[in-house]
């Protein structure tokens, strides 16, 4: 599994003081399937799984991905925002009202690959599929 850090060394106005730069992108998926996936990426080897967001309403859960991800992501029920760094800090408030970190940054400093999500996301959604149809 591969992962790779978020390290933009140029400063970024309007970041607060000792926030990290961040270009980055968010893969965004219901909760259900996006807290499966973070099961499956942490018992994986290494770092799988970098820093997650979940909205206060439970709906969603966001992965932050290396930039570029949104241009070629086309996973079904899921969706990939650029964030070009602007608004979004690691720090240990979350960057979006009405969200909060699942993950932290502080307990994981690494975008998660996209391709190792992609591979976690369809894991998680067979696992769904398995569960609802055995009701």
């Amino acid at each position: 599994m591969k992962t790779s850090r978020i390290n933009d060394p140029r400063p970024q106005p309007g970041r607060p003081p000792g926030a990290p730069a961040v270009g980055c992108a968010v893969v965004t998926v219901p909760a259900r399937q996006g807290l499966e996936a973070v099961d499956i990426l942490r018992r994986g080897p290494g770092d799988a799984v970098g820093p997650v967001l979940h909205d206060d309403g439970g709906d969603t859960l966001g992965f932050l991905v290396p930039p570029g991800t949104a241009a070629a992501w086309d996973v079904p029920g899921s969706t990939c925002t650029e964030t070009d760094g602007r608004g979004l800090s690691l720090t240990p408030e979350p960057p979006v009202e009405g969200s909060d970190w699942l993950l932290p940054p502080g307990e994981a400093d690494l975008a998660t690959d996209p391709a190792v999500l992609r591979e976690a996301l369809g894991e998680a959604a067979r696992m769904i599929r398995a569960a609802d149809s055995c009701r």
